[in-house]
C-alpha cells in the first residue's frame, strides 16, 4: 500500500466543505477497471472509494492516461456529477487537458475566454467552489448566463489541484440539474482531489524522467555518429552539435535527431 493509500485510509485526506460556495485555498498545497466502485457514497465510506481510485489511478501508465482517468472517476464517483474535466496551469497557461464531453470543453473555454468562473476561482483562489444556481450567480456575471443559456448548466462544483510549484489546476464537474451538489459531494470531491493531485504528479515527473533517458540516448547516438564520421573524440563531437544548435537556434534534442535520421549535420551537406 502506497502512502497516499496509507492517507486515504486512515482519513487523513481531504476537507470536508459544508453549504456555501467557497472555502480558501489553504497555503500548501462503476468504471472499467473499478468494480468496487457501483453504489456511491451509501455502500462505501469516502475513504475506501477514494483508497480503490487510487489504486486504480496508480495503474495508468502516462500522465494523459491519468489525466482521462482522474475524470471518468469524478463522473462515476460523485453522485451529481453528470461530467468533468481538468484544468491545468501550467507556465502560466491554462488548459483543460482532459475533459469527459464537449460540454466541458466549451464550459471550461469559456471560462478562459471570459476571465471568469468558478474554475479559475479553484484554480487560483479557493479550496473548493460550488454554485446551484448558475443562472444567477452573480459571482461570474458574464460566464453564469452564457453557460447556462448555451450548455443548460446549472450547477458546478470545482475542486481545487495542487501538483507543484509550477504547475496547479482544479477538477470541474458540470451538472445541467439544479442544486446537485451536496455537503457529501463536497467531501468526497475535495478527498479525491487531493489523491488526484498526487498522482497527477506522480504521473508527470515519471514523465519528465522518461522524456530525459530518451533525449540523452538520442544525443549519444548522435554524438557517436559524428565521432564515427569525423574522426572527432567525445568531446569534440558534442561541441560541434552545441555549435550547430546555437548558431541555428534549434534545441540540441533535435539536432541530434536530424542526425540520427539523416546521417548528416544540419548546414553541412552530404559528404
Amino acid at each position: 500500500m502506497t502512502s497516499i493509500e496509507q492517507s486515504v485510509e486512515q482519513g487523513t485526506v481531504g476537507m470536508p466543505a459544508g453549504p456555501g460556495a467557497t472555502v480558501p485555498a489553504p497555503q500548501t498545497g462503476g468504471v472499467a477497471g473499478l468494480p468496487e466502485i457501483v453504489g456511491g457514497v451509501e455502500d462505501q465510506s469516502v475513504a475506501g472509494l477514494v483508497a480503490d481510485a487510487a489504486r486504480a489511478l496508480a495503474d495508468e501508465p502516462t500522465l494523459q492516461q491519468t489525466l482521462d482517468r482522474v475524470v471518468e472517476l469524478a463522473v462515476s464517483m460523485v453522485e451529481g456529477c453528470e461530467s468533468a474535466g481538468i484544468s491545468l496551469v501550467t507556465r502560466g497557461r491554462i488548459e483543460s487537458p482532459a475533459v469527459s464531453d464537449p460540454l466541458v470543453a466549451r464550459g471550461d473555454a469559456l471560462q478562459y475566454e471570459l476571465h471568469e468562473g468558478p474554475c479559475l476561482d479553484a484554480v487560483h483562489d479557493h479550496a473548493l467552489v460550488e454554485s446551484g444556481d448558475i443562472e444567477s450567480d452573480a459571482r461570474w456575471p458574464l460566464w453564469a448566463p452564457a453557460v447556462a443559456r448555451e450548455l443548460g448548466v446549472r450547477s458546478m462544483l470545482c475542486v481545487q489541484l495542487y501538483t507543484s510549484e509550477n504547475a496547479h489546476g482544479a477538477l470541474n464537474m458540470y451538472s445541467t440539474s439544479p442544486d446537485a451538489f451536496g455537503p457529501d459531494d463536497y467531501h468526497l470531491a475535495s478527498t479525491f482531489a487531493a489523491v488526484a493531485a498526487a498522482a497527477i504528479s506522480a504521473a508527470r515527473t515519471e514523465e519528465q524522467l522518461q522524456s530525459a533517458v530518451q533525449t540523452r540516448t538520442l544525443i549519444g547516438q548522435a554524438q557517436g555518429i559524428i565521432m564515427e564520421r569525423y574522426s572527432l573524440t567525445a568531446g569534440r563531437a558534442f561541441a560541434v552539435m552545441s555549435r550547430v544548435s546555437q548558431d541555428a537556434n534549434i534545441k540540441l534534442v533535435d539536432i541530434a535527431r536530424h542526425i540520427v535520421d539523416t546521417r548528416r549535420i544540419p548546414g553541412v551537406g552530404a559528404d
